[in-house]
Formats: structure tokens, C-alpha cells, sequence
């Protein structure tokens, strides 16, 4: 074996490593809505694997386990009204309770240390009916099929020996499932920002909108920031908790603002693929601005109760085709149950 080639395994291995922070807990989410053959993957293996990552945490989400508690309003402009007939997006303004994250289930990680970050949002509509959604700082997902995620998992599972991923098994992996490629081209070069407040949140999966005739309209969204982006700094990564030290002291100046942008798919793209970026050239609504007033700690927080289910949804939206939501959904409710039942056993 030359040395071009070995370096190019170990490129494809640190790679590796970064895909697999985000999306350990993906795994748990697919057996759970029963979408892997639990003869192959069990949950015992799957919650192993995440407590070697971020070791065990009782009382924490089991990922995106360190995070802020945000409180704030979206103030719609209609826009978005004749794609949905959701209350919220009829001008107005609605509160909303979230949480900014960072992926991983470590919640004593250091913020510089994780690439990926996360948006959590409940918005209250007036009739009682509430919309959940949670968003992820990158544009994909980094395969197309729920076996490729599972292969995904083996190839990148740490070697004993090393505690890193094998470079030949992700090497094998790549040449399976040629899509993830477009994941390991952005993980290269994306550099994470050094505020929360200039990320930019994308829903990644695919929804249906329903409008007021009951006409279906297959979108995405994304949270935009009005903050400019700036790349991480020396200084940040000096501070384990440099976002939230960020955050605090920029909503001391004033409220932080993102628009929500709703992206319509055009007739040949596809719901079911969130691996796959939409064109640029879509249909874009800017629907709103959301605005977070103030933070809290989130054992303290209004969004600590809150199970983050995508698919708790008003009328007016529904879900797409995607495999992945229904997964997302169940093991959702696990992990909520499992973290209030360890919050009410240390009190």
C-alpha cells in the first residue's frame, strides 16, 4: 500500500469521525420506528454506542445534550398563508419556547470540540395547536437510505486498538454508498461560526404543507440568521462554553433575529431523500422573523419539559414521505421518558 493511499484512508476516517457525532443517536431513532432488523441492531448495542461517545449522562437528552433553554415569538408576515393554512402563518405574532444545542451526549463538552449544532423549536398557537421542529447548522443528511445509515454506523464504530474508525472499513463504506461523498466534501470545509446567533438551521427533512383549498406543497425551511457570520476564533476555542457566554451577552444588547425561509420543491424533487440539497434556484418565502428574547439554563428552562417531536404538527402541515420521521418521532418519546424519569429519581 502506498503512503497516497493510506493518506487518503485517514482523511476519509477523520471524515468519518465528524459524520458520526450528529448522527449516533439517528441510529437509536431508526430501530426504534422499527426500520432496521433488530437481528442485526439492537437497542442495548445502539445506547452502548452512544454512551461510549458521550459517556453515560443520566438526566440529559442522549443527544444534542448540552444546550440553552430560549424564549421568544415568530411574527409572521402571510406570506407563507397560501402554502398553509397553519394559524401561525397568518400575519400575527406566536410565542415560542426553544433550545440551542450542540449535537453529541456529552453535556459537559467543550462548544469548540463539536461541529454540528442544533435549533429547537415549539411554537403555541392561539387554538392550542403547536408546532415542533428541530433543525441542524448543515445543509444534508449524509445518506440517502436507512441502510446506509446502518452501514454508516459499522464502518465508523472505533477500532480497538486505535479508538478511531478503520480507515479501510470507511474506505469500503464510501465505495457502497458513493453519496456521502457530498457530506465528507462539506464536513471538509466548513468551518463552525463563533455565535449560535449567526448559524443558519435547516429542517433537512421534508414536510407537506396543506393550504386552506387542501392543496399539498412538499417543502423544507430554514432558520436564517440576520447576525453575520463570523468563523470560530482562537479566543472561543479557549472557552468550553463560548456559545453560551456568546449568547448571554448578546441578548443583554437587545433580541436575536433569524428569518424563517420556506423552500417550495419543484415537480422532479424528492421527499424522501434528505441527503440531497434542492437547487438553488427554488422557490424561496421568507414567512416571518422569529426573535429570541432572553436564555436560560436548561435544567431550569421552560424547554426542558419539552419533547422536540417533528412530528407534533397544527393543521396545515404534515409529514413527507421521509422514513426518517417516524423513527425520529418514537424514539423521541424513549428518550424523553427515560430523562424525566432520572430528573424525578434525583429529586
Amino acid at each position: 500500500m502506498n503512503k497516497s493511499s493510506l493518506s487518503d484512508r485517514q482523511k476519509l476516517a477523520r471524515l468519518a469521525i465528524i459524520a458520526v457525532i450528529p448522527l449516533l443517536l439517528i441510529a437509536l431513532l431508526l430501530w426504534a420506528g422499527g426500520w432496521l432488523d433488530r437481528s442485526r441492531l439492537t437497542s442495548d448495542k445502539l445506547v452502548t454506542a452512544l454512551e461510549k461517545s458521550g459517556g453515560r449522562h443520566p438526566g440529559f437528552r442522549r443527544n444534542h445534550a448540552k444546550g440553552v433553554c430560549i424564549l421568544g415569538d415568530f411574527s409572521s408576515n402571510g406570506n407563507a398563508s397560501a402554502l398553509s393554512r397553519a394559524a401561525l402563518f397568518a400575519p400575527g405574532v406566536t410565542p415560542v419556547v426553544g433550545r440551542l444545542a450542540i449535537a453529541g451526549g456529552n453535556p459537559h463538552a467543550p462548544d469548540y470540540t463539536v461541529p454540528v449544532r442544533s435549533m429547537a423549536l415549539a411554537f403555541y398557537q392561539k387554538n392550542g395547536e403547536q408546532w415542533r421542529t428541530g433543525m441542524n447548522a448543515m445543509p444534508f443528511f449524509p445518506v440517502q437510505s436507512v441502510e446506509g445509515f446502518y452501514d454508516l454506523q459499522a464502518a465508523t464504530l472505533p477500532d480497538a486498538r486505535t479508538g478511531k474508525p478503520d480507515p479501510a472499513k470507511v474506505q469500503a463504506f464510501v465505495q457502497q454508498h458513493p453519496e456521502i461523498k457530498r457530506f465528507f466534501g462539506w464536513a471538509k470545509q466548513a468551518v463552525p461560526s463563533s455565535s449560535w446567533v449567526s448559524d443558519r438551521f435547516n429542517s433537512l427533512n421534508a414536510f407537506n404543507f396543506i393550504d386552506a383549498a387542501g392543496h399539498s406543497h412538499l417543502v423544507r425551511w430554514s432558520m436564517v440568521p440576520h447576525a453575520d457570520y463570523q468563523p470560530i476564533a482562537v479566543k472561543e476555542k479557549g472557552d468550553a462554553d463560548f456559545l453560551r457566554n456568546d449568547l448571554q451577552q448578546r441578548l443583554a444588547q437587545g433580541p436575536q433575529h433569524w428569518d424563517l425561509i420556506i423552500t417550495e420543491a419543484d415537480a422532479g424533487d424528492k421527499g424522501n431523500d434528505a441527503s440531497v440539497a434542492w437547487p438553488e434556484d427554488r422557490r424561496k418565502i421568507t414567512a416571518g422573523t422569529l426573535t429570541i428574547h432572553t436564555m436560560t439554563a436548561q435544567l431550569d428552562g421552560a424547554c426542558n419539559d419539552i419533547n422536540y417531536d417533528p412530528l407534533i404538527l397544527p393543521d396545515g402541515i404534515a409529514a413527507s414521505d421521509d422514513p426518517l420521521l417516524n423513527a425520529r418521532s418514537s424514539a423521541y418519546a424513549k428518550s424523553y421518558n427515560a430523562r424525566t424519569h432520572e430528573q424525578a429519581g434525583a429529586h
